[in-house]
């Protein structure tokens, strides 16, 4: 199955800190890894192979010298990607001109367009005229709900036909530890015994300072995690810990209350199911594709007003019954995701874009 496939990763991607980019990239090749398939999968990266990829023959690590940033985007991964033989390349957001078939982009979603006040100008310029020309020339396009393809096909003509959805899955790092192990990382961080968690890199889109007041309203503390991003610091008595490494952002899910998704939009939102997974009943917004990744698993508020989100902090922290079916529900969502289904998707997707490829008579 999928013999004849020789597919460029664009593997530079999976080695930045925990963002749901990294989080798509180290779990789709997860799954490629976890899956029954013929493809050669070349992994490009301008970095040596980190540990966790998996030890699998159809996974290729190529080291390929070039400088980074756009210039490895646009140049050295295309170029290696056609000395190696690939039939299919697979980039993110932007393609590079010399990829002239065979081109498969992931597009997360397209907020640049639904909130440009969310980027700083040079971002908001850059993928709002990128991103439509890679999808003129692009074979598939691939997105991770049904939501961010409605919203790509809305603001982008030229992709209507080539959108596939992969749904994501429960970042692979994502494990419960030990109780002691996870009480001694949430000491160590000065985290409080009882408190709310929210997770993600400061930028306006997440909308931080909703989290933030809303637990303050509600007489609870918060805890933050993540990147500093860009944008206002929010102002705020939460505990705020920077980045943490996997097993402490394990341990904080495992004993958050509450977990508090309160972004103005997202494409997908792997948080929310990391939280299910690790039995953290959630709270989340109505933006973007939340509501559809988040089932009837969470409370999906209606609005982003401080006080409706205290008001449910305090109405759901009273009822233990209801925290516990919450969990309960949590856990039956996560089981619906797996990296092994978006990779026999994206194995499928790969087929069509290799496709492409052979002349029509």
């Amino acid at each position: 199955m999928y013999r004849d496939l020789v597919v460029a990763l664009d593997a530079r991607l999976m080695g930045s800190r925990n963002t749901g980019d990294t989080s798509y990239w180290r779990g789709l090749v997860s799954g490629l890894a976890g899956t029954d398939h013929n493809a050669r999968i070349l992994l490009l990266s301008n970095v040596a192979r980190p540990e966790f990829i998996p030890d699998d023959p159809r996974l290729e690590w190529i080291v390929v010298d070039g400088r980074g940033g756009r210039w490895w985007s646009l140049f050295s991964f295309a170029r290696a990607a056609r000395r190696f033989g690939a039939n299919v390349v697979h980039g993110q957001y932007t393609l590079s001109p010399l990829i002239r078939a065979g081109g498969v982009t992931t597009i997360h979603d397209v907020s640049f367009f639904i909130g440009p006040e969310w980027f700083r100008p040079r971002d908001r310029v850059l993928l709002s005229r990128t991103v439509p020309a890679t999808c003129r020339r692009a074979a598939r396009i691939i997105t991770v709900s049904e939501t961010s393809k409605e919203e790509i096909e809305r603001f982008i003509p030229a992709a209507r036909g080539k959108v596939r959805v992969t749904y994501n899955a429960v970042a692979p790092q994502r494990r419960r530890l030990t109780d002691d192990e996870a009480v001694s990382r949430r000491q160590r961080l000065g985290v409080p015994e009882k408190y709310l968690l929210t997770v993600g890199t400061r930028w306006p889109r997440k909308n931080m300072a909703l989290a933030i007041h809303a637990a303050e309203v509600a007489g609870w503390p918060l805890v933050v995690t993540g990147q500093p991003g860009w944008g206002d610091e929010p102002p705020g008595t939460a505990v705020a810990t920077g980045f943490v490494d996997d097993d402490d952002l394990n341990a904080l899910y495992q004993g958050a209350t509450l977990y508090l998704a309160p972004s103005w939009h997202e494409g997908f939102g792997i948080p929310i199911l990391e939280a299910f997974a690790l039995g953290c009943p959630v709270i989340c917004g109505k933006g973007g594709a939340m509501p559809e990744v988040a089932g009837n698993a969470a409370q999906v508020m209606s609005s982003y007003d401080v006080s409706e989100w205290a008001n449910a902090i305090q109405e759901l922290t009273a009822q233990p019954g209801t925290l516990d079916s919450m969990r309960e529900r949590g856990y039956r969502r996560v089981q619906q995701f797996s990296w092994q289904e978006t990779a026999r998707r994206t194995l499928e997707v790969y087929r069509e874009a290799a496709a492409c490829l052979i002349p029509r008579s």
